[in-house]
């Protein structure tokens, strides 16, 4: 679904990216996973199209998308819940699912499906989004994604900061939209949550793709988890 081959980019003069080659299966939830600064949300990022790709291949169904801009990335089915949600604050519920489903024309049924999965927004769709709780506006950045009927979803750290009970409920639509053959990236720092979640685990460290793994091989004693997240 997703390939990524030899990816290189960085921010101005500075390359942080050096060479990140992945892939991401339909219905598969593949963690990404390295130290503060190995490169993660930077490969969300070149993915997306907010950062301009140095060199290298990025592909969606084996049709090449890197040259594209990010709203035309956004129609080819990659959508992306960065760290700290990005929301239109002053806008309401209703009014930032109607920005996603925008996006790739999708209907009022979409909406609806969406709603159904985070009832507690549908209770909210004239509340600001400035004024929901931290985990209602993760709820809403995740399916404010979700309108767009995604091929591939790009989730970056989506349970930092959040009560047990919103953990749950972001993690089982997650694992919903891996059963409808959604491709999963997931920035995750924390290794108890990859391995109840993650197929695949790729380990990043200093902007390269280091090791790929299945995630049912690794545990908290593993070493690989010690070289490239220990401190």
């Amino acid at each position: 679904m997703l390939d990524l081959q030899n990816v290189e980019t960085g921010y101005g003069a500075a390359r942080v990216l050096r060479g990140v080659s992945l892939d991401v299966r339909a219905g598969e939830i593949h963690c990404l996973m390295g130290r503060n600064g190995a490169g993660k949300t930077t490969t969300m990022k070149a993915i997306t199209g907010l950062l301009t790709l140095w060199s290298g291949e990025l592909q969606i169904d084996g049709a090449s998308v890197g040259k594209l801009p990010a709203h035309e990335r956004g129609k080819e089915g990659i959508s992306y819940i960065p760290q700290g949600r990005r929301l239109f604050s002053e806008l309401t519920v209703a009014q930032n699912l109607e920005v996603g489903l925008m996006t790739r024309a999708s209907s009022r049924a979409v909406r609806e499906k969406v709603l159904d999965l985070f009832p507690r927004l549908r209770e909210r769709l004239g509340q600001r989004a400035m004024t929901l709780s931290g985990g209602e506006q993760q709820m809403l950045a995740t399916a404010r994604a979700l309108c767009t009927e995604p091929k591939v979803l790009l989730l970056d750290e989506p349970t930092e900061g959040l009560q047990p009970t919103m953990v749950t409920a972001i993690e089982d639509v997650v694992l919903q939209m891996r059963e409808e053959g959604v491709a999963i990236l997931l920035v995750e720092q924390h290794l108890e949550a990859v391995l109840r979640l993650a197929d695949r685990v790729t380990f990043i460290e200093n902007g390269q793709s280091r090791k790929t793994v299945d995630a049912g091989e690794l545990s908290a004693g593993d070493p690989l988890v010690g070289r490239y997240l220990g401190v």
